[in-house]
């Protein structure tokens, strides 16, 4: 039998035999490696997988010229992949959902210098999932630390992991980093049989609400077609883009994500996405695109992502971005489907408050007290706010 004192040592010992390896181009790590390691994580999402990653680089979507540079930090133990963090090194806040501009202002008026930063999270992409891949909680501890390491040999300002898992919580609190929170709002499938059920499980306003936004799409003579996978045309693709480029245009931004992009989807991920297409007197006008993780399986996500409309009509996006999927989620077995950052409004829409978190470092001892302080209150203010959304739930009263 092992004693506590063997287990120590041999645990000292794995860790001290790890060898750490840093990437600033992802397509150096075998994919085969990296996708078994995140096959392995308590909360898996199509995000992390190797093509996805592999894709934000080759398109020139999250690369150095747009201020995200690569630094993939690896741990092998044995000639293995055991570990494994998509970190990026960052000289601006854009992309990420969770928001620390207020932070870096801070450092300047101070005379301080908070970009470059670094930041362990899927670009443009705010979907809780496993950010620090390992094989066991030491190999993820020990994952954590080779994190913090790079960023005090290279003078960064902080290090900031988003959208984080529960074994990453785990790992970060075990280290005193600063935990934060946000709100996000998902919808549970409860076992609906059909839409009608799930209309029939809210309360008589919401259920009216929904009934009538449905109409007024249905009047303007919309109708949808949904296409899953390998029946993704190129040209499907092709009026996506146009409406998803669109969208950002509109605002007055280009958009993150280019057009090779998701043709690296098209070609390396078709399983994980479902493209619903709105039409009207036979012209497509408006699409949504969404996500799917371990579809077929009880642990089936759907993940709404993009959408854009060439066309005006009203509650078209509410019809795009939500009946249509959740209906889409019923249908196929689906039991959660998650909504994307921010929208109180998507409550009306049985989109439940959740919880999301991030885990953050700042070298600087004065800095990180402030924000320790900060970060108390601001948790408190999100407390309050879930028990103020809890009494608004759109579900009738058991």
């Amino acid at each position: 039998m092992e004693t506590d004192t063997q287990s120590t040592e041999n645990s000292a010992k794995q860790q001290s035999d790890y060898v750490i390896r840093v990437f600033d181009n992802p397509l150096e790590i075998a994919q085969q490696d990296w996708d078994a390691l995140c096959a392995q994580q308590d909360t898996p999402s199509p995000f992390m997988q190797h093509a996805y990653l592999a894709a934000l680089h080759t398109s020139g979507s999250a690369t150095p010229d747009t201020g995200w540079h690569p630094q993939f930090i690896t741990l092998w133990l044995d000639g293995n992949l055991v570990a494994g963090c998509a970190l990026y090194l960052k000289d601006h806040s854009y992309g990420e959902y969770v928001f620390d501009w207020a932070w870096a202002k801070a450092y300047a008026d101070h005379g301080l210098n908070y970009y470059p930063k670094a930041l362990a999270a899927v670009p443009f992409t705010p979907v809780p999932g496993s950010r620090l891949l390992a094989s066991d909680a030491l190999a993820r501890l020990a994952l954590l630390k080779a994190c913090v390491a790079l960023c005090q040999s290279q003078h960064l300002s902080s290090l900031h992991l988003l959208f984080t898992s529960p074994a990453d919580r785990t790992a970060c609190g075990s280290q005193g980093l600063l935990q934060r929170q946000t709100v996000q709002f998902h919808w549970h499938n409860l076992g609906f049989a059909n839409f009608d059920a799930f209309l029939t499980s809210l309360n008589q306003e919401k259920r009216k609400k929904i009934k009538q936004e449905r109409r007024r799409v249905a009047d303007a003579g919309v109708t949808f077609r949904s296409l899953q996978g390998a029946d993704i045309q190129t040209q499907d693709w092709d009026f996506f883009y146009q409406c998803y480029e669109r969208t950002y245009l509109e605002h007055g931004n280009a958009p993150y994500l280019s057009r090779e992009f998701f043709a690296s989807m098209q070609r390396d991920m078709p399983d994980n996405w479902l493209l619903f297409i709105a039409e009207r007197e036979q012209r497509p006008i408006a699409s949504s695109l969404i996500a799917l993780q371990g579809l077929g399986t009880p642990e089936a996500v759907a993940y709404g992502r993009y959408w854009g409309a060439l066309e005006r009509v009203d509650c078209l996006h509410f019809e795009a971005c939500y009946y249509q999927p959740l209906n889409w989620c019923i249908n196929h077995g689906v039991g959660r489907f998650e909504g994307g950052a921010q929208g109180e409004h998507k409550m009306a829409r049985a989109l439940m408050p959740v919880t999301t978190y991030s885990a953050h470092w700042l070298a600087h001892p004065a800095f990180s007290d402030a924000v320790a302080r900060f970060l108390e209150r601001e948790t408190a203010g999100v407390d309050g706010y879930m028990e103020h959304l809890a009494e608004r739930s759109p579900y009738r009263s058991a």
